[in-house]
């Protein structure tokens, strides 16, 4: 492997081609015509234009993606996450082409990509897992009627073939079904060319806590232990932690291996998340498998000291685990990720523009800032308004909320708005310091006049 075309864009693509430097390869990246001026562009060795802004044209457009391999020789392909990141006939395309598809093997893609699949898998292999459906017919809302009956309400509708929260639509009763049904099919689609959904039985405040693993292409298995993704909004993850608060250490540590067991056992190789709902009552619930590298990996890192990226690039080589990885980590610390979105914070709606100055907090220990956008960089509407992950780390969460308050304080962004002054008040507010969020609690913390103020 000499040459990577990294097949995203942003904070993703500037992260994957660090990694891709770091290990002596040589880098190729995409963009759409949106996206020219992003500054990582500069760094990589060969940069091409893939389409127009919309993501169907550009970043999902897998001939175009294809095409620019063959032209440049490149020996694999890094799809960092969203996208096509979780499309096994893509990666089963770029293989058949004579590269390499950095993530798992086709096989698992397709056996626990697929959300509804990989929950059959895994409650075969005995794992707790709420009420589901298989996927549903796009056009029968009868059918879907029927199955959400079957269920209980209040369900969730989801996208059979993503994640990230993205297309995730929860519905209270069978007179909004349909109108949900379709605002769903519509997300799924736009954001991961698949408008398959199934539904899931919803689960009151329950914690999100999901497993970080590395694995090989000969049946080892390496738990990066846990991260606590409970602070979402609408389903989309703004601030997650690790090692997971105010849970029994020896439960987490159980559950760790129990999942490495199964990973193992299976066959499972390269890199995957497994999620799972946490209740004090019921305890651990399976959700889903990512099976791709997760947008909150920075804080596993800091954590562990191990390069998820440069490790996932190694693996996917055919390197084994105790090459790429030695001695098995030790957690180290606490460390907190904050998204910032472009998004106005009272009414949450997006907020594209020209970033008239971005500011961002770096050069101390225990801070580390991601993002794919600069000073003058415009906010395009055609795709996720994350625009920076701060991340610190320190010996304690204590600390390290601290250093991450401080840090957001010290951001400044003007031409267009974000949510900065919501997570502030989030991370200052009793319940996130006591490590009680849930997912659904995050909308009682917020005060609009407060926000109002600082906005």
């Amino acid at each position: 492997m000499k040459k990577i075309l990294i097949a995203n864009r942003g904070a993703a693509a500037a992260r994957i081609l660090r990694a891709v430097k770091a290990l002596g390869l040589r880098s190729v990246a995409v963009y759409s015509e949106a996206d020219a001026e992003l500054p990582y562009l500069r760094q990589a060795d060969e940069r091409f234009c893939i389409g127009p802004a919309p993501a169907r044209d550009s970043y999902l457009n897998q001939d175009a993606l294809l095409g620019v391999m063959a032209r440049c020789g490149a020996d694999a392909l890094h799809p960092g996450y969203g996208f096509l990141s979780e499309n096994a006939a893509f990666a089963r395309r770029v293989a058949a082409a004579g590269h390499c598809f950095i993530g798992p093997s086709p096989e698992w893609i397709d056996a626990l990509g697929n959300k509804a699949a990989a929950r059959a898998l895994m409650q075969r292999h005995g794992l707790p897992a709420g009420g589901s459906t298989g996927i549903l017919p796009r056009d029968d809302l009868a059918a879907v009627g029927r199955a959400a009956e079957a269920l209980g309400f209040p369900v969730l509708i989801k996208p059979a073939g993503g994640g990230g929260g993205i297309g995730m639509v929860p519905v209270e009763d069978a007179r909004s079904l349909p109108a949900c049904w379709e605002r769903a099919s519509g997300l799924a689609e736009k954001a991961f060319g698949d408008a398959s959904l199934y539904l899931e039985r919803f689960i009151q405040a329950p914690r999100h806590i999901e497993f970080q693993f590395l694995a090989d292409r000969y049946g080892n298995v390496l738990s990066l232990f846990e991260r606590d993704c409970s602070t979402q909004r609408r389903y989309q993850k703004v601030i997650e932690e690790a090692p997971a608060p105010s849970i029994d250490r020896k439960a987490v540590a159980d559950m760790a291996d129990r999942l490495s067991a199964i990973l193992g056992g299976i066959g499972y190789d390269v890199i995957g998340t497994v999620e799972m709902l946490y209740t004090p009552e019921s305890g651990f619930s399976f959700l889903e498998v990512n099976t791709r590298l997760q947008v909150e990996h920075a804080i596993s890192e800091a954590v562990t000291g191990v390069d998820i990226v440069q490790a996932q690039i190694r693996l996917a080589a055919g390197e084994t685990l105790s090459a790429v990885v030695g001695q098995k980590p030790v957690l180290k610390g606490h460390a907190i990720e904050a998204r910032v979105y472009a998004e106005d914070p009272v009414r949450f709606l997006p907020s594209p523009g020209v970033l008239k100055t971005f500011e961002l907090p770096g050069g101390r220990p225990g801070l580390r800032v991601e993002t794919g956008y600069a000073a003058g960089n415009r906010v395009s509407s055609h795709y996720d308004p994350m625009v920076a992950k701060i991340i610190a780390h320190s010996d304690t969460r204590e600390a390290a909320t601290r250093e991450l308050i401080g840090a957001l304080e010290n951001t400044r962004v003007e031409g267009i708005k974000t949510n900065i002054p919501m997570i502030l008040q989030v991370l200052r507010s009793e319940r996130f310091q006591a490590g009680a969020m849930t997912v659904d609690g995050l909308q009682a913390l917020i005060s609009t006049e407060a926000i109002k103020e600082r906005a």
